[in-house]
């Protein structure tokens, strides 16, 4: 499954609402399918079946506090669930990181990946809803830490999506 099948797979019901207009929402609601499936490794291994339903519950709060933030009508309201979803995505990648023994190396680093690219997204977005605003570590940069030859485009990320096996 890439990012464009999932996509096609994805019910109007969802993608015909507004906040289906906001990419890291997209993307959240990606990594959280993705998060289910990886759990059905995770749950083959004796040790990673401990992180499976906390990988499961954070990456589903990414796409949820956008939701919720979306459906508030002042831009503080909004600003203040993006915050949330911003430590869903942290936590998200940390449980992806704590479960990289367990997956596959390969996996692991695509998920870190996609979700360094909704962190990114969504500490664009904060500031403007907080009027300018700083969020705390506003000025952190997240780069891809892979050696130059290796850095993989948000296109690889999104095209070519290692399964567990």
């Amino acid at each position: 499954m890439n990012y464009q099948t999932w996509l096609s797979s994805v019910p109007a019901t969802i993608s015909e609402d507004a906040v289906w207009k906001i990419t890291a929402y997209r993307y959240a609601l990606f990594v959280a399918d993705l998060s289910w499936l990886d759990c059905e490794k995770l749950n083959t291994h004796r040790l990673g079946r401990n992180n499976c339903s906390r990988l499961i519950r954070a990456a589903g709060s990414i796409s949820a506090n956008i939701e919720e933030g979306f459906s508030r009508n002042s831009d503080k309201d909004k600003a203040r669930f993006y915050e949330y979803a911003l430590g869903s995505a942290r936590e998200t990648r940390g449980w992806y990181y704590k479960s990289r023994h367990a997956l596959n190396e390969n996996v692991a680093k695509h998920r870190m990946n996609l979700l360094e690219e909704i962190l990114r997204l969504l500490i664009t977005t904060i500031p403007q809803k907080r009027n300018a605003y700083k969020v705390k570590e506003s000025e952190a940069e997240y780069v891809i830490s892979q050696p130059p030859h290796e850095i993989i485009g948000l296109e690889d990320v999104l095209n070519d999506v290692p399964m567990s096996e």
